[in-house]
């Protein structure tokens, strides 16, 4: 006889998340979940976690003591670069931003400024340390001088390790997603090996599931993130917005382009979805400085990027956590946009259009569940945003340019693509287009101008990259190797370019620049 079990009984504070989890609003509640779910949340005596969660007094840019994660051996300076719930995002002194990572308070991984020396022990320079390693003591003084040191008192005691492993195929819990860190997520434990768990993510199909110690401090009760204020991801399968394709796109949008859209973005998280959704008419915009004056800067969101006025622009979209905020913000985007009934949460009948090109549309990477980009140091207390958050991230008379961001008081929006600190747009701006113009006057003379570059073969692609810039020639050979045609260079982002093809920054960028400009019809 099966038994469904609502709630397992819990222990302490856990008792009361098991029944009122969930966002202030309810669209992810954990005790409707575990009902439809006929599931059960794992004790928290299976975790390494403390029964009250510790408070996070840390601030911004404060000084600190951790082991280096790629040579544990090595006790380092960090700085709190991001907070999120009872986590902080640190990154290591003389390393880059590539290399950050998380930790909870309590962990015994992070230490205050003092402690290795008191212990007999040296600083050491960070793995992949930037200068020479002669210059690191008088690096560590000019860091240490005058800096925010954290306090003692602000650093909690490690809890203790389960006595053994307690947990059991199927229960419930919250873990991080280790791909995307700053996520945490509803997951189950779909296999018990010993001193080890297999932690799968509810709603996604293996990609980032991953093992783990019965005692990993990435894992946590269910109700963690409802007691923490840290955000918790609703599962994978529950987002999903539809695009009707038969609708009027409006004054702004290319119809044609709306065409080759997929027929649905999703399903993935809802901040992935909405920056997805806000792509796409980017993308098909007639003018991408016409969309960009509709949005504003928002906090601790996905990134969104145009490219108008010879620059590649950013901005960061609200933190999302439910369809129902997604489908707001959209219907007041598109409203705008005067391309009313675009979007909606149940999919639109599809006629037949001789514009879309089998297979393109559905195979459009830039709309796929992938790597997202969060600013690195936002605090996000509340799981759904109220309603002048959205009314703060849509102005139809604000226009969002690079050199805007820089001014914005509160976070550091990532440039998505490179992750480069918007104060070098400039420079970005020189290393993109620095001597392509002289090559963009002569295009009339080869043989793809006038050709849809949806049409273009391999070799096409080729020429282009060679005639967009001599200095990319070199690199040509790439796209016959990952079999790059015209299709798949429309789909390509300068962060795609650098993880799977390994071209490196500058190269990246000016293809990148190149490939939106061709996307505008300007080669």
């Amino acid at each position: 006889m099966l038994v469904c079990y609502s709630v397992l009984a819990c222990e302490s504070l856990w008792d009361l998340p098991c029944t009122i989890m969930g966002s202030p609003l309810g669209h992810f509640t954990w005790d409707k979940y575990l009902k439809e779910t006929c599931s059960v949340p794992a004790p928290v005596h299976c975790f390494k976690q403390s029964y009250t969660p510790p408070s996070n007094e840390f601030k911004i840019s404060m000084k600190l003591e951790a082991q280096d994660p790629r040579n544990t051996t090595s006790t380092c300076i960090a700085t709190v670069v991001g907070l999120t719930g009872a986590r902080l995002r640190l990154r290591l002194d003389g390393s880059d931003n590539k290399n950050d990572f998380w930790r909870l308070v309590d962990s015994a991984e992070i230490q205050p400024i003092g402690n290795c020396e008191k212990n007999g022990g040296m600083l050491q320079p960070p793995l992949g340390f930037r200068l020479n390693a002669s210059s690191w003591p008088m690096f560590l003084l000019k860091t240490l001088n005058g800096a925010e040191m954290a306090p003692i008192r602000i650093f909690h005691k490690e809890p203790p390790s389960p006595s053994h492993n307690f947990f059991k195929m199927g229960m419930k819990l919250e873990a991080v997603d280790r791909k995307n860190p700053h996520f945490i997520c509803p997951a189950t434990i779909g296999e018990v090996r010993g001193s080890e768990v297999l932690v799968t993510f509810d709603g996604w199909r293996g990609a980032f599931d991953y093992w783990c110690r019965f005692d990993s401090r990435d894992i946590f009760p269910v109700g963690w993130c409802s007691l923490t204020g840290d955000n918790l991801q609703p599962p994978g399968t529950k987002v999903c917005i539809y695009l009707n394709k038969n609708g009027s796109p409006g004054p702004h949008l290319d119809k044609k382009k709306v065409q080759l859209l997929p027929d649905h973005f999703g399903p993935a998280r809802a901040s992935v979805v909405l920056q997805q959704a806000v792509q796409a008419c980017i993308d098909c915009a007639y003018h991408q400085k016409t969309v960009f004056s509709f949005l504003k800067q928002g906090h601790g969101g996905e990134v969104i990027s145009a490219v108008f006025d010879r620059e590649q622009h950013t901005l960061n979209l609200p933190a999302v956590n439910s369809i129902t905020y997604v489908l707001r913000f959209l219907e007041k985007l598109c409203h705008n946009l005067r391309s009313d009934n675009l979007f909606g949460n149940q999919p639109f009948p599809q006629a037949p259009s001789p514009l879309t090109a089998p297979g393109y549309g559905h195979s459009h990477d830039r709309y796929l569940p992938g790597e997202s980009f969060v600013l690195g140091n936002s605090l996000t207390r509340s799981l759904e945003p109220h309603s002048d958050s959205m009314d703060s991230t849509l102005n139809p008379t604000n226009l969002v340019s690079s050199s805007q961001n820089l001014r914005t008081h509160g976070y550091r929006p990532l440039v998505p693509s490179c992750g480069l600190p918007l104060g070098t747009a400039s420079a970005v701006r020189r290393l993109c287009s620095g001597g392509s113009d002289r090559y963009l006057e002569s295009r009339d003379a080869s043989r793809l101008s006038g050709r849809d570059p949806s049409s273009w073969t391999v070799e096409d692609v080729m020429q282009f990259v060679r005639e967009a810039d001599p200095q990319l020639g070199p690199h040509a050979d790439l796209f016959r190797k990952h079999e790059i045609d015209g299709k798949a260079l429309l789909l390509l982002r300068s962060d795609m370019m650098m993880k799977y093809m390994g071209l490196k920054l500058g190269p990246a960028l000016k293809l990148s620049f190149h490939i939106d400009r061709l996307k505008q019809g300007k080669f």
